[in-house]
């Protein structure tokens, strides 16, 4: 009994000290917290704080009746969903983009970083990533414009240029064969130069003494790049290829809105815009909940497959 009291004494002592170690460290470092602060509020507010709005997706929400006062449904709502005609059209059409998006979108970004990174001069360098940049800046609503313009059937450019070589233009705008691939390619024109920060960022921790070593061992600039370069960025293109996986369904409905219609409806209707139609616009406000949290659900499951699966297969995971 004596000893079992000692222990329990014990083990309470050890706990006090290190809460006043925490705390200590707290004060210590104080400044660090409170440079920290906004974005712990700012996502304690703006992202979990409206969590406790995904019980609609379970009630049958009555606005009048608010959150708690509405009806519990349970999995009526998801049921609905996947019963319907439209749910293969939609998961089909997500899937779809976001496969052909990652796998044109993906290698680009790391191909020019590595091609940047063999630049000597400067001032070219300087004024290639300047230019690839640019377009990363540009708003999406503008965006839509300059693709719309481009794309014309009577005054775009890239129909004055398929003309040229003796050919019909293409409504690309109204054809739903076109649609996917003009979305992932401006896609691409928008993002592939801000994409390769991350990758030179890695490039520069390279020790520029690997490279003086294989240089008097007689290796070719390729083989460098295969045997030096890739290696070193290989954790980043893990990771992010990891973020990328968990985002499979995560198709933004921004871009597709702005180029939506009804003519190309068959091909551009994704979970986003369903979610914003049912939602935003025909007020099904539980439905679009259910809808949207099946997405979000998916998109987690998918991040921590692919997270375990590259914890497995090499050293390099989120967590």
């Amino acid at each position: 009994m004596q000893q079992n009291g000692a222990t329990a004494v014990s083990a309470n002592v050890g706990q006090k000290k290190k809460k006043s170690t925490r705390w200590k460290q707290v004060t210590q470092n104080w400044e660090l917290y409170l440079l920290i602060a906004p974005a712990f509020f700012y996502f304690l507010i703006f992202h979990y704080g409206p969590m406790y709005g995904i019980q609609i997706a379970f009630k049958n929400f009555i606005p009048a009746k608010g959150i708690w006062g509405s009806p519990w449904v349970g999995f009526d709502h998801f049921t609905r969903f996947f019963d319907s005609y439209y749910f293969w059209d939609l998961l089909w059409n997500t899937l779809s983009i976001s496969l052909y998006e990652l796998a044109v979108g993906f290698p680009l970004p790391i191909i020019l970083a590595l091609a940047f990174n063999e630049i000597r001069t400067g001032f070219f360098k300087k004024s290639v990533q300047t230019v690839t940049y640019a377009p990363h800046f540009i708003s999406m609503v503008v965006m839509a414009g300059i693709i719309i313009t481009f794309l014309s059937p009577s005054t775009g450019i890239i129909n004055h240029i398929v003309q040229w070589f003796g050919f019909e233009p293409i409504n690309f705008l109204t054809d739903p064969k076109w649609f996917k691939t003009m979305y992932v390619l401006s896609g691409v024109w928008q993002g592939t130069g801000w994409g390769t920060i991350i990758y030179l960022a890695a490039l520069s921790g390279v020790d520029p003494q690997l490279h003086e070593a294989a240089i008097v061992d007689g290796a070719s600039r390729w083989q460098r790049i295969l045997n030096i370069n890739i290696p070193a960025i290989l954790p980043t293109i893990t990771i992010l290829m990891i973020l990328n996986m968990g985002g499979i369904l995560g198709v933004g409905y921004e871009k597709i809105l702005l180029l939506q219609n009804s003519l190309n409806m068959s091909s551009s209707d994704v979970i986003s815009t369903f979610v914003y139609r049912s939602g935003l616009v025909d007020a099904q406000y539980s439905f679009s909940t259910a809808v949207g949290l099946f997405n979000s659900v998916i998109n987690a499951a998918l991040l921590i497959i692919v997270n375990q699966i590259a914890r497995k297969t090499s050293e390099n995971s989120l967590w």
